[in-house]
């Protein structure tokens, strides 16, 4: 079973600069990442800036049309107009029936806000204990946000948005 984990970092670079950690632990075994993205929104910016991490997506990666329609409903519907929010609502609806749910979306458009940013991983076999604790270590204050998908859930994104 995958999960979808959200690093919520309390710093515009934070995520950025967990990135080196995740790769660490993942060597470690104590997570293992199938895709990340990131999201930096720097203070005085209106919208944050997203990247695929492509460093760290190995086989089973998502690909940008996964981030892509999941930053889009969690950033840029609450700014679309009528156009785009009626194919932005397919969309929406579309991660809702692979497991992303509507309080997901709602939470991580709460959390992640100007001056923050947010660590994406669609991973399994994560030790979220450790993780938390090597963040701290390292000077991250992180805070987890996630949502569990069925292995059905797993496949259906991967049959939408293709590996």
């Amino acid at each position: 079973m995958a999960t979808l984990t959200v690093w919520k970092f309390e710093t515009w670079d934070g995520a950025n600069q967990a990135i080196g950690t995740l790769e660490g632990l993942a060597k470690q075994k104590l997570i293992r990442i199938h895709d990340a993205a990131s999201v930096t929104w720097q203070p005085e910016k209106r919208r944050p800036r997203t990247r695929q991490v492509r460093n760290m997506t190995g086989p089973g990666a998502l690909g940008g049309m996964f981030w892509g329609a999941l930053f889009g409903t969690i950033f840029l519907m609450p700014w679309a107009g009528a156009a785009i929010g009626a194919a932005a609502g397919a969309v929406a609806g579309s991660l809702i029936d692979v497991g992303i749910d509507d309080d997901f979306i709602k939470e991580v458009r709460r959390q992640v806000t100007p001056g923050t940013s947010a660590l994406f991983l669609l991973s399994s076999e994560e030790e979220t204990d450790q993780i938390r604790a090597t963040f701290k270590r390292t000077g991250l204050r992180a805070k987890l946000i996630h949502t569990d998908l069925t292995d059905d859930q797993e496949a259906a994104i991967h049959e939408m948005f293709g590996d």
